[in-house]
């Protein structure tokens, strides 16, 4: 290092603590980056990228950004995955004895962003923490901008997956192992966070000291692993006190329904699976909240639906109650939207980067408290009084700020005009002081034009040559003699001072600096005033956001005409003209088609759903899971009625997905998501698989259809819903006593084919595949040669299975009729009709209401009822076939 410049080995040195960060390194009025840090910055900055000497080999790159605008700088570098390390002069230039003493005051990254554009109003910006211990694994996740920090345990690593896709970090940081692992088992599904490894924290290092021993006692060996590297983490980059994080919220995993990465995404809860945009999603339908932090708390219910029947009814109480009273409703909002982000307002309060106007905002938002509180005990409801039985209103901060600060302060602490008048005794009288200084001023201006008889004579002032008399070059020979003396020449005028103006002038600065010196310690005192009573606020922001998630749902409930939930006690699941609540909503000119559901334990808790493409099986589907969640967070839904029963996990597999980057194929993928599902489903979780066994060969694929139908019928015994292009399976509601066959309604009229999104009992005959293909605008020649060749299969599959069944029932003539009688197969009387009923009949034909005279007979009487001019092609080549078999 002692090859370099002094200021370049000090910069060297400062960059072996930034580690893997970008040195944002201030030099002046510019942040400067060297080397490596500077070769990146310019490729991603797009700066010129230059050079300087700093050693006796060759020119070092750089390159800077101004001071002034740097945030937008490093926003875009934390967007692209980057950290910032910020380092500033710590002393005065002026006062500096050789260079100017440095440090790094905090390191910006993904998971520890306090402000700006990338911090959105209504989604928490969540660091992570993975760790492990002999006892099991932990996950632990903050949002620095709100103080909130979460833990829980796991038994298995790739538990921690699931709790990733639900809070969705910015930034996970652990050992290098597990971190690897993780991002393994994401296979591309959920957001990709930036993964830091971090080893420095001791496993029992007293993180206990920032919480309450209560806390910090209540957690195993690897949840205290998880905080204590968590918070070693975040006071190294901050470099400061993190006062703001006042309590754990420690939960057990089962405390919540649980949904695995891909089911979170297929069912769009948060974002749609194509824009990954919030529009289009559950939450976006659910919305309707007034406040930042009420959408936030939305977000966290929707991710984490409870699977306790007491706080659900709760929830359903007061959404009932609200939903009744649009008054009310209407009431909560005027008052909501008076409220600014409490939460993240006190963090900045806390993190003592809040200014005068984040504190003038608090003040208004606590102004509101008081009505808020009268509209909700009088609302009648038992909830909501509970809730703000428990508010502390905290008038007595709201009157600290009106006393101190202005109704509308300054941008910055340091520009003055921040305190209000009568505050504080000495800052009014420099004020005085200040005031009466600048009227002497304009008082001497006026003066001296009357004694000197120049009319253009003025008094100014600049931060250089502070207060001067200034008159212009053809008056000069008007000005008295021996007062004025000479500061500065111009090229068109003289500028002067006098002794009485020299005077005015260093008591009305010296009143000024005073001014700003002693606003500001006012301000940072009711700062800190504010911060020691954080707990207070941060529990009565929650208080409020919980309110403006229940008016959310009680408006959206009362918008879109959903009905209040029953909880089932017994598992059975009954739903009366269900509809898919977000494809109804962006249907503009086409109702939505309501379907019933029933699923009970002890009869047709698994529903095998048959039929083509684009008739609804995959909505269908998908709104029986979306209703469920609807209920377990507390919201109505969005049907006539409905009995639900309280579900503990969604497994769903809709949709294909190749998993390139880890070499597995859609089928491959399919058959992970299945045995994710028979492993950890239990009787009270609901499975969806959306055409099950397709990406194999069609005997393979029924086979593997059937053996996991079998299995969760008669291993697991839960709610399932599985449709299927295999028609062939429609046979196992013979063997399978809980299985009931579905399908979604179709019309025929001549070779025009309506699907009617209605799912009635029954299966489907056909697939409707060739005529998707026409619809999507195939040409006309692909869809005649496809149907020629379906002919074809079909007819060779008919002689095929004629033979085998001929081969099947071949018996072993016997001498005796009772012994030819017991070689006959017995069929049982069935308890209940075969469901195979649907559209097969068209095909099969229906000899079964008596002998007919004769075949010839018969023939004739299907060709006289044929309606040969609306047949298809492929309807007539059927028809002649089972003729000609028939013969």
């Amino acid at each position: 290092m002692t090859k370099y410049t002094p200021m370049m080995q000090q910069y060297l040195s400062i960059k072996a603590e930034a580690g893997d960060a970008l040195l944002f390194f201030r030099l002046g009025d510019f942040y400067e980056m060297f080397f490596e840090d500077a070769i990146v910055a310019s490729r991603e900055l797009e700066l010129t990228l230059t050079g300087r000497g700093g050693g006796p080999e060759e020119r070092i790159p750089m390159c800077g950004v101004p001071y002034h605008s740097a945030e937008s700088y490093i926003a875009r570098l934390i967007d692209k995955g980057f950290k910032v390390a910020i380092c500033e002069q710590v002393e005065n230039p002026d006062e500096a004895k050789g260079i100017v003493r440095r440090e790094i005051v905090k390191i910006v990254t993904p998971g520890t962003v306090m402000e700006g554009k990338r911090l959105q109003e209504g989604i928490n910006n969540y660091i992570a923490c993975l760790a492990s211990s002999g006892e099991g694994f932990a996950f632990a996740a903050c949002d620095l901008s709100t103080g909130e920090l979460y833990v829980t345990a796991t038994e298995a690593s790739n538990l921690l997956v699931d709790e990733l896709s639900v809070y969705s970090p910015s930034e996970v940081i652990g050992e290098e192992a597990l971190l690897d692992e993780v991002k393994t088992a994401l296979r591309g599904n959920a957001k990709n966070p930036l993964f830091t490894e971090w080893k420095e924290a001791d496993p029992v290092s007293d993180a206990g000291s920032f919480f309450g021993e209560e806390d910090w006692s209540e957690l195993g060996q690897a949840e205290r692993r998880a905080v204590s590297i968590l918070m070693a983490y975040l006071s190294q980059t901050q470099k400061r006190a993190l006062a703001h994080i006042t309590a754990i919220r420690r939960y057990e995993t089962n405390q919540f329904m649980i949904m695995d990465p891909f089911t979170r995404r297929n069912l769009e809860l948060v974002e749609t699976v194509r824009e990954r945009t919030k529009k289009g999603s559950l939450l976006w339908l659910l919305d309707q909240t007034v406040t930042s932090m009420g959408a936030r708390m939305l977000r966290r219910w929707i991710e984490k639906p409870l699977i306790a029947r007491g706080p659900i009814e709760e929830r359903l109480e007061a959404v009932e109650e609200l939903h009744n009273q649009v008054i009310v409703r209407e009431d909560l909002r005027s008052a909501l939207k008076e409220v600014y982000d409490l939460e993240r307002l006190v963090g900045r309060i806390c993190y003592g980067n809040a200014n005068g106007r984040d504190l003038v905002a608090l003040q208004h938002s606590l102004r509101q408290v008081p009505a808020l509180r009268e509209v909700c005990v009088h609302s009648g409801s038992a909830t909501l009084n509970k809730l703000v039985g428990k508010m502390d209103d905290c008038q007595d901060i709201r009157q600290w700020i009106e006393e101190a600060l202005v109704e509308e302060p300054p941008v910055s602490v340091r520009d003055g005009g921040l305190i209000r008048d009568g505050y504080h005794e000495y800052l009014d009288q420099l004020r005085s002081a200040d005031r009466n200084g600048k009227q002497w001023i304009a008082e001497l201006e006026q003066q001296e034009r009357e004694n000197t008889g120049i009319k253009s004579l003025k008094v100014g002032y600049n931060k250089v040559f502070g207060y001067y008399i200034e008159v212009t070059r053809s008056n000069l020979a008007s000005i008295p003699e021996g007062r004025y003396e000479r500061k500065q020449t111009l090229a068109n005028a003289e500028r002067f001072i006098t002794p009485e103006l020299k005077e005015k002038e260093a008591l009305i600065l010296e009143a000024q600096e005073k001014i700003v010196v002693i606003e500001y310690d006012l301000f940072q005192q009711l700062r800190e005033r504010i911060a020691a009573q954080i707990e207070r606020l941060q529990s009565l922001a929650e208080i409020v956001a919980n309110v403006d998630v229940l008016q959310s749902l009680a408006t959206v409930a009362a918008e879109r005409r959903f009905c209040r939930p029953v909880l089932a006690e017994d598992g059975d699941m009954t739903i009366r003209e269900g509809r898919h609540p977000v494809v109804e909503a962006v249907l503009e000119d086409h109702s939505f088609v309501a379907n019933d559901t029933g699923m009970k334990m002890e009869e047709g808790r698994i529903m095998l759903i048959t039929g083509p493409n684009m008739a609804g099986k995959s909505t269908y589907m998908r709104q029986v899971a979306i209703i469920t969640i609807m209920a377990q967070i507390g919201s109505f839904i969005p049907a006539e009625s409905a009995t639900i029963p309280l579900i503990d996990r969604i497994f769903t597999r809709i949709g294909a997905a190749d998993d390139l980057i880890g070499g597995q194929s859609t089928f491959m993928v399919e058959m992970m998501d299945i045995q994710v599902m028979t492993e950890k489903a239990t009787e009270r979780s609901l499975v969806i698989i959306d055409e099950l066994g397709r990406g194999t060969s069609t005997g393979e694929g029924m086979a593997i259809a059937q053996a996991v139908i079998e299995y969760l019928h008669n291993e697991t015994g839960c709610k399932t819903l599985v449709s299927t292009h295999f028609h062939e399976l429609a046979h196992l509601d013979d063997s399978l006593p809980h299985l009931r066959n579905y399908c979604m309604a179709v019309k025929e009229s001549g070779q025009q084919v309506t699907f009617l999104r209605k799912l009635i009992p029954g299966a489907a005959s056909t697939s409707y595949g060739i005529y998707c293909a026409k619809i999507a605008g195939l040409p006309e020649s692909i869809i005649e040669r496809s149907y020629t060749l379906l002919s074809g299969f079909e007819a060779r599959a008919s002689v095929q299975q004629a033979e085998e069944e001929a081969a099947a029932s071949a018996v072993q003539l016997s001498f005796f009729a009772a012994e030819a009688s017991a070689a006959e197969p017995k069929t049982a009387a069935p308890q209940r009709a075969s469901s195979r009923t649907n559209a097969a009949a068209k095909h099969d034909g229906d000899y079964s209401a008596g002998p007919p005279s004769s075949k010839a007979e018969q023939i004739a009487e299907q060709l006289k009822n044929a309606d040969l001019i609306n047949m298809t092609p492929l309807q007539a080549m059927n028809f002649l076939y089972e003729l000609k078999q028939k013969c």
